[in-house]
């Protein structure tokens, strides 16, 4: 049946979690999914993000991949709007600061909790409430918890934004961390009598075994705060798409905690990503993992690469940094020995720039003239202003498009064309990320990698990321039609919080 708002503001929810990595996303582009699902014109919205993986809209502007995914979701195109607030992190102390999808500077974060976040408030408000007024609902996203007391007065993202634009909060939290019951009650608690009159209820994620056996500490949860459960989520393997922080893996574990299918040719195809400082649009190789039989880990030590058929060098927000810490751990020399065996490297945006002969690097680390590993042809100069566009070409005799988020400027002075970078040998490199989606270019480029490794591995021919991803937002889909109590959801977006919710002490402290 389908479900719209009677006109004027469109209705709102906030996904909060008790922690980062609670499920914030993948509930948002669930609830997304399952609305528009049902006739809803639904958006997605995060005020402010955190995360080296970022996308370009078609507008080209910046903004975290995560919104993209939950704009796909809602099926959608993605906006600035979305996501007007992004931090890419340069270092343990400082991000650069992109603004509506531009770059605007690079701040400490005593700098932007000092002032400079509570100034953008009104930036967040106006495209929140732009999009309220042209979607029937808009379903935000939180960061982190919004019980960070040390972080409320500046607050622009959970309670702040809640209180601000009347947002029903929901708080998802993942039991399979333990300790749930303590972090649902304990995020309320210490949060101000006028935060928590918007926190409408909970959201139990990632559940193990028989529901009945929770349904008690749901009860006891519903007792001492006044809220609801909205729903508990059952752990599903392979909804981990698109995160904003980093690897929801181990070091040395399979991307994506996906499972190999069986290969269509005699042999598998080993792909080693190198977990270079500040990696950033790990995303690239998503699609790799999707092809049955191909094996992608991320590894840091030099060892790792010998049994490697493929090796990626991927993005990074700290070039100079990575290649220092591939001379570091042996992994430069390593690289090097592949490249004079023919043996096949990739280097995408940030690891593209380390493989050629030098960087002029004044903005981002400023160490001046640096070399680079030699294997490419290309001199790098990083500009002021940052490259962001959506390329589209051809390679390997098939179509293929992708997306470009660098300051770095490629001089290429040699070897073969290959999307605006170049190739040498079985060592190629391109500024383009998501060029692997393009399903008929990546098999093309993985029938070469075969013949260079000398395995009888073939592509499957039908494989289809476009489809794969579908498939994912669908089943996100599903989890919130088939778990949550959806007409109790969608009550809350279209009305708000429910009136008389309880205070519980002690509250935000003074």
């Amino acid at each position: 049946m389908s479900r719209g708002t009677s006109g004027g503001t469109g209705g709102g929810l906030l996904v909060a979690g008790t922690t980062s990595d609670a499920g914030k996303s993948v509930v948002t582009a669930g609830i997304c999914r399952w609305l528009v699902r049902q006739g809803v014109k639904v958006a997605p919205f995060k005020a402010q993000n955190m995360s080296l993986n970022s996308f370009v809209t078609r507008e080209g502007a910046e903004i975290g991949r995560a919104q993209a995914m939950q704009a796909q979701a809602a099926r959608v195109e993605p906006t600035a709007l979305m996501n007007p607030v992004l931090l890419k992190p340069g270092s343990d102390r400082s991000s650069q600061v992109v603004l509506m999808g531009k770059p605007v500077g690079e701040m400490s974060a005593r700098g932007y909790h000092g002032g400079r976040q509570a100034q953008l408030l009104g930036t967040v408000l106006e495209c929140l409430a732009e999009l309220r007024g042209t979607y029937d609902a808009v379903i935000c996203e939180g960061a982190g918890s919004p019980a960070e007391i040390n972080l409320r007065r500046t607050d622009i993202v959970n309670m702040g934004i809640a209180r601000n634009a009347r947002l029903p909060v929901l708080v998802v939290g993942d039991i399979d961390r333990g300790g749930v019951f303590a972090s649902f009650f304990g995020t309320v608690a210490l949060l101000s009598p006028e935060d928590q009159a918007f926190v409408a209820g909970f959201l139990v994620n990632k559940f193990r075994g028989d529901v009945s056996l929770l349904e008690p500490g749901l009860d006891m949860l519903e007792s001492l705060t006044g809220r609801r459960t909205y729903g508990v989520l059952p752990f599903q393997h392979g909804l981990g798409i698109d995160e904003e922080d980093g690897l929801r893996v181990s070091l040395r574990g399979s991307v994506r905690e996906s499972e190999v299918s069986s290969p269509v040719g005699e042999d598998i195809l080993r792909v080693a990503v190198c977990a270079i400082p500040l990696m950033s649009n790990f995303t690239d190789v998503d699609a790799l993992a999707a092809e049955p039989g191909v094996v992608v880990r991320f590894v840091d030590r030099a060892e790792e690469l010998v049994d490697a058929d493929l090796v990626v060098v991927p993005g990074t927000r700290g070039t100079v940094r990575a290649l220092e810490w591939l001379r570091e751990r042996g992994l430069a020399d390593a690289l090097a020995r592949r490249a004079a065996q023919g043996r096949p490297v990739l280097g995408i945006c940030g690891g593209f720039q380390i493989l050629g002969e030098h960087i002029e690097d004044e903005v981002e680390s400023r160490a001046g003239r640096v070399d680079g590993l030699g294997l490419l042809p290309v001199r790098v100069r990083f500009a002021r202003e940052k490259t962001l566009t959506r390329p589209v070409g051809e390679a390997l005799g098939e179509p293929v498009d992708g997306y470009e988020i660098h300051h770095g400027v490629a001089q290429v002075t040699g070897g073969e064309p290959f999307l605006d970078g170049c190739r040498v040998g079985e060592v190629w490199g391109t500024h383009w990320h998501g060029s692997l989606e393009s399903d008929g270019f990546r098999r093309a480029f993985l029938r070469e990698v075969a013949a260079a490794a000398g395995r009888r591995f073939v592509p499957a021919a039908d494989t289809s990321f476009g489809s794969l991803r579908e498939e994912q937002l669908d089943r996100l889909g599903d989890l919130i039609e088939e778990h949550a109590d959806t007409d109790a959801l969608w009550r809350l977006i279209e009305s708000g919080a429910p009136t008389g919710l309880p205070f519980i002490p002690p509250g935000a402290p003074a």
